[in-house]
């Protein structure tokens, strides 16, 4: 498993944990927004949850309250480069 958080896997775990199907390439446009695509702050902690448990961390606090993809991997990014580190 990567030490990073891709749109691909975004997107999947979008799918699985949102239940909202996702082109990973719309999720990396500029200004693109989780409102725009049907994700509240309720799919987003359900794929944070998840990844928690796959990576064994705790995701940076504020990451289920993220408004775009963007800012949202840079937060679990972020998590997952200090684990690594750590």
């Amino acid at each position: 498993m990567s030490n990073t958080l891709s749109y691909p896997e975004l997107a999947a775990l979008l799918q699985a944990r949102a239940g909202v199907t996702v082109d990973p390439g719309d999720l990396q446009q500029p200004g693109a927004l989780f409102d725009e695509f049907g994700v509240d702050s309720l799919g987003l902690l359900g794929i944070v949850g998840e990844l928690e448990n796959r990576h064994g961390l705790k995701v940076t606090s504020g990451a289920e309250s993220a408004k775009t993809p963007a800012e949202f991997m840079e937060l679990v990014n972020t998590s997952l480069a200090v684990k690594a580190g750590a």
